[in-house]
């Protein structure tokens, strides 16, 4: 049908004969000759319809409209002195219309393509057309080749691409599964995988030692940008391997993807210790191109004569008093606007925020008469304070002020507009704590499935250290994973300690348990978001612009309009039957 695309039409072909095929990104009329920018996915060229050359052609040139799909057969020309557009890569030619095609129409567009202040539901109730725009195709270009280079890389290594089910047994420790009934087994229920995580586990004790999945997961949880219902991750497992192996193999990865993506990245990692990240940043994912580090002062405050803060300086073991040093931040905001970061801090659970600007004459601000001169030169010593800097404080119980104090370091770097924007700077994050308490119930904090460094002593189930590590990129996270227990007396040792007992233990992960009885090996693996990989080499702020047909914030389809309901026939055949609710007519 077509002999070229249209950028493969450029000055050699200069005298040829030439058809091509695409869409009319734009269409003038010059005094009785028609110039069509013709699009398809390689970029545009320029078509001219002139009587002096096809009189058939320019008839069928002046019904074209925009989105309009041409397919055109022409002589290439060098364009006229001063007609050229260098920023085009067929700007130096044309193709003059000999024959013109329209193989379809189109209605008028109900948004520009090329305009990104589209309103988001507008874009994805026409995804197809969104999906036209030059930097949407840019980025499952991207996407492409990111995945290729994953499967070359990972096959170069010894890693065997085996695919696990979708349709398994519902396991609901991490997020919500989602359920699909069973038609031949009434009242029963397969769950969409949150990941292939057992079932790789598995494959190291049926001895296939390297496993890889570009696999489809899917979980029912809250959304935010970087979240969707179901996404891909890159699945990786190993036997008879230790974390630095595993890590190894990830920065191979890595290197290789972003390279081949036209990325400048080391082949090697910085590592941090969690407790380290979370004393220094108030995250468990910092952003280390940020320089604004939080530094502990609950010493120094346990000297103040404020009551509030000697009360939480006592128990240095759950509270922190923490202290971020803003540059310059006494030039660039105003006593108002720093007032104002208050009510920013608050909504992630602060009960307060207090500052201290270094004058010229020392630190000055409403909370120094709380403090000795000793301890004000020690704040000014620790913190590193210049003239022109001011300083804020949190305090509180740890976890509140990591978190709200982590928040407001990438809030104030945003403000100030200090964060490098090209800049790529990847950590992992290692020695996570195996368990977490919230509100009497202990949860792993990984999954219960990682490898504890030791189990000897349980007083204290938050101090347990996991053999487990995230990679982490400008602050996202793009995966993680761990060494897997692979005894069946420890695996049930962690189920203990969750609470979790034999018999629940034996009904939801006895297959498991039982395969650990035959001879596991030792192993390990990780996964990383596909997305959130492409979301970050694209330079997008969400990974619904790298997902072809992403769903909402409420995890809706907008294009095909699912969910939808269903007729009773269907809910019948399932051995479903819907409960009325009180909106219900």
């Amino acid at each position: 049908m077509r002999t070229h695309y249209c950028t493969d039409v450029t000055e050699a072909k200069i005298g040829e004969t030439v058809t091509v095929a695409g869409w009319v990104n734009s269409r003038r009329d010059h005094g009785g000759i028609i110039f069509i920018d013709l699009r398809d996915k390689s970029g545009l060229v320029q078509l001219v319809a002139d009587p002096s050359d096809s009189k058939d052609a320019l008839a069928i040139a002046e019904t074209v409209r925009d989105e309009y799909v041409l397919i055109a057969t022409g002589l290439v020309r060098a364009r006229g002195e001063g007609l050229e557009n260098p920023n085009l890569k067929t700007g130096k030619i044309e193709i003059v219309l000999k024959d013109l095609i329209i193989e379809n129409k189109s209605k008028p567009m109900p948004f520009d393509i090329n305009d990104e202040k589209v309103n988001d539901e507008i874009k994805l109730r026409n995804r197809f057309l969104e999906l036209r725009s030059r930097k949407s195709f840019e980025i499952f270009q991207l996407r492409s080749k990111a995945t290729i280079q994953v499967r070359n890389t990972l096959d170069e290594l010894g890693f065997l691409d085996v695919e696990t089910p979708i349709l398994t047994k519902s396991t609901p420790e991490g997020a919500r599964d989602y359920l699909v009934p069973s038609r031949v087994h009434p009242g029963e229920f397969y769950a969409l995988p949150q990941s292939p995580q057992l079932f790789k586990q598995l494959l190291m004790v049926a001895g296939f030692d390297k496993y890889f999945q570009i696999a489809k997961c899917f979980r029912d949880e809250d959304l935010r940008a970087d979240r969707q219902p179901e996404f891909t991750q890159i699945d990786v497992e190993m036997s008879f391997c230790t974390q630095d192996d595993v890590i190894a193999v990830a920065e191979r990865l890595i290197y290789d993807v972003f390279t081949k993506c036209g990325k400048t990245i080391p082949s090697t990692f910085r590592r941090m210790k969690y407790s380290e990240a979370m004393e220094k940043y108030g995250s468990d994912k910092p952003d280390l191109r940020i320089d604004m580090p939080l530094v502990d002062v609950i010493d120094i405050f346990a000297n103040s004569t404020n009551e509030i803060f000697a009360e939480i300086a006592k128990d240095k073991k759950n509270n922190r008093i923490k202290a971020l040093k803003c540059k310059n931040g006494d030039n660039i905001f105003s006593k108002r606007q720093m007032k104002g970061f208050e009510d920013y801090v608050r909504k992630f659970g602060a009960k307060g925020l207090g500052y201290f600007q270094m004058k010229e004459d020392g630190l000055k601000g409403p909370l120094t008469k709380f403090f000795s001169e000793a301890d004000l030169e020690e704040i000014v010593k620790v913190t590193e304070l210049e003239v022109g800097d001011v300083v804020f404080f949190g305090a509180g119980a740890k976890k509140v002020v990591w978190d709200y104090m982590g928040r407001f370091r990438l809030f104030l770097a945003s403000e100030m507009n200090i964060v490098p924007e090209d800049a790529l700077e990847f950590l992992w994050v290692v020695d996570f704590p195996m368990f977490e308490v919230e509100d009497g119930r202990t949860k792993a904090l990984h999954h219960p499935f990682t490898m504890p460094k030791s189990l000897e002593d349980t007083s204290d189930l938050e101090a347990i250290e996991s053999i487990a590590y995230d990679i982490v990129l400008n602050g996202t996270e793009l995966g993680g994973g761990s060494i897997r227990i692979h005894k069946e007396e420890i695996q049930s040792k962690v189920f203990e300690l969750m609470g979790i007992s034999k018999e629940e233990a034996k009904e939801k992960f006895g297959f498991l348990l039982d395969a650990l009885q035959y001879g596991a090996p030792s192993h390990g693996g990780f996964a990383m978001g596909l997305d959130r990989m492409i979301m970050l080499l694209a330079g997008t702020d969400s990974i619904r612009d790298v997902i072809a047909f992403p769903k909402t914030q409420k995890a809706q389809c907008l294009l095909t309009q699912a969910p939808s309901s269903v007729d009773e026939e269907q809910l019948k055949e399932l051995s479903i039957r819907l409960r009325k609710t009180l909106t219900d007519n």
